[in-house]
């Protein structure tokens, strides 16, 4: 089991260069959008996307989603052309353990592979606390920003890298980027701005708000797409943690 003072120590900098984390790509983002240097994405208008994966997510507790969709409504009059994040569909990305490429199938990978690995991953790693607080953005996306109470979500990532390193299956961990933070995408941009000004002003406004505090109680992996739409993505089965 691991060890809670272990699991703590070093959280207090952890999170504070999170902050920092989320706040300079915040900046540096709300200039982008300012001067319409944002992407757009056409591809999430498209039920023929063939991107698919598969993914280790977190999903936040009902009332902390229902926050997050106030927070929606408010932008959603805004700007009704963009995107934005079912209840069912907004997570917290653990582990991209195949990240989304045209024609992956579940046919070319063989599930209890993976699964074994993963529970040996999650051994001795109990229930933790994840608070959505404020948002940030990137030159596509709109973000919650999530912050641990403790040091679980390193240590589920780090103890599963090194797991899948010892293995020669198919995977992509890192193969992007290494994933550190805990947030959680909630709008993506499809098409131009209409009211960039009154966007800003209410991102403004929630750049701290609190969205609520969840127990992580278990984690799932899923196939998905791009986008983890609820329609495309199937669990592959439920971890609890101890």
């Amino acid at each position: 089991m691991i060890n809670t003072k272990t699991a703590k120590q070093g959280i207090s900098v952890y999170q504070m260069n999170l902050k920092e984390h989320y706040s300079n790509l915040y900046y540096t983002s709300k200039e982008k959008i300012i001067k319409g240097l944002y992407k757009t994405d056409p591809l999430i208008n498209t039920d023929n996307d063939t991107r698919f994966g598969i993914t280790l997510v977190i999903r936040p507790d009902q009332q902390t989603k229902n926050a997050i969709q106030s927070f929606l409504s408010e932008i959603i009059p805004l700007e009704p052309h963009q995107y934005y994040y079912p209840n069912s569909d907004i997570h917290i990305t653990l582990l991209s353990v195949i990240s989304c490429y045209n024609g992956f199938s579940l046919d070319n990978i063989t599930i209890e592979d993976y699964t074994s690995i993963i529970e040996e991953g999650l051994n001795g790693i109990r229930p933790f606390k994840i608070s959505f607080k404020g948002i940030t953005a990137s030159d596509s996306c709109i973000i919650v920003q999530g912050f641990p109470d403790d040091n679980s979500l390193n240590l589920i990532r780090d103890q599963l890298r090194s797991q899948f390193k010892n293995v020669s299956i198919e995977q992509s961990i890192d193969k992007r980027y290494a994933i550190q933070t805990a947030h959680a995408t909630v709008i993506r941009f499809r098409a131009p701005l209409t009211n960039t000004s009154k966007l800003i002003t209410t991102l403004e406004k929630y750049r701290d708000h609190n969205f609520g505090t969840f127990t992580v109680n278990s984690i799932e992996l899923v196939y998905n797409d791009w986008y983890q739409r609820k329609k495309f993505v199937k669990t592959l089965k439920t971890f609890n943690l101890d």
